[in-house]
C-alpha cells in the first residue's frame, strides 16, 4: 500500500488536519515522513516535526508553511 501524497496535501491544506495525518503516519517512506513532519510543523510541535523531518532523512526547514507545501507538493506531483 502506497501513501497518497498528493491527496494528503491536498487535505492538509482544506484544513482536514487528522485526515491528512492518518493518511501519512502509516507510511514510512521518505516523502510521507517529510508530509508527516510538515503536518506537525502546521500543529506548532516542532519536537515532533523535527522528529518527522529527522526520519524523511532531511531537516527541520526554515521556509514559511506555504513555501514547504508548495515544495512537498512539487515533489509529490514528481513522482
Amino acid at each position: 500500500m502506497t501513501c497518497d501524497h498528493l491527496k494528503a496535501l491536498e487535505l492538509a491544506k482544506a484544513g482536514h488536519w487528522e485526515q491528512a495525518h492518518a493518511m501519512v503516519q502509516v507510511h514510512g517512506d521518505e516523502l510521507s515522513c517529510q508530509i508527516h513532519g510538515y503536518l506537525h510543523r502546521v500543529e506548532g510541535d516542532l519536537s515532533n516535526a523535527n522528529y518527522w523531518y529527522r526520519r524523511g532523512n532531511s531537516k527541520l526547514p526554515s521556509n514559511t508553511l506555504e513555501q514547504e507545501w508548495e515544495r512537498l507538493h512539487a515533489r509529490a506531483s514528481a513522482v
